[in-house]
């Protein structure tokens, strides 16, 4: 459940399992403390594990995926971890035939996304800094993009429109 004000009611989460549930591990984790908050985040973002349980937003010093966060972190002015008081957090990690809609901001749909050409996969990133950090990003063309995650975290399937793509696991490791 998505607990929000009245004024922002209509909001919805950035993340949508369409096969998760068994095809992927929705892992019980913990944000990291030490982490500053110093970037909204939303649901669907790419998140690095940092020590014990603790995960984090993907960063320049720490770009190996581990999943993708399930929680709000600032975006649309909702906390949940905050707001619940205590640093619970779930991060999806996908199997190779999970798939899931991810909705923008959470992807930086400033990018030209587009499938591939029948045979081939288009790997995604997250942004390791800049304007979009923590968002899905591609390698193959510009964005607010600086850096991104030196292990590609899932495969473009579809583009469902300029605001909402569907996403798969890895079929093999990169």
């Amino acid at each position: 459940m998505l607990r929000t004000k009245m004024a922002t009611s209509y909001i919805k989460r950035t993340i949508r399992p369409l096969y998760g549930w068994t095809q992927s591990t929705p892992k019980s984790c913990f944000l990291d403390a030490s982490w500053n908050r110093s970037v909204p985040l939303w649901p669907g973002m790419v998140y690095t594990k940092s020590t014990g349980e603790n995960v984090l937003p993907i960063s320049a010093t720490s770009s190996i995926p581990y999943g993708l966060g399930g929680l709000y972190v600032g975006g649309d002015g909702i906390d949940e971890p905050l707001d619940a008081g205590i640093n619970t957090f779930a991060v999806w990690v996908l199997s190779p035939d999970a798939e899931f809609e991810i909705l923008a901001p959470a992807f930086d749909s400033t990018q030209a996304w587009a499938e591939g050409a029948a045979g081939t996969e288009t790997l995604i990133y997250g942004a390791a800094t800049g304007t979009a950090q923590g968002a899905l990003a591609l390698a193959t063309n510009g964005s607010a993009v600086t850096a991104l995650t030196t292990q590609p975290v899932a495969r473009l399937l579809k583009v469902n429109s300029a605001s909402k793509i569907t996403i798969g696991g890895l079929r093999q490791k990169y």
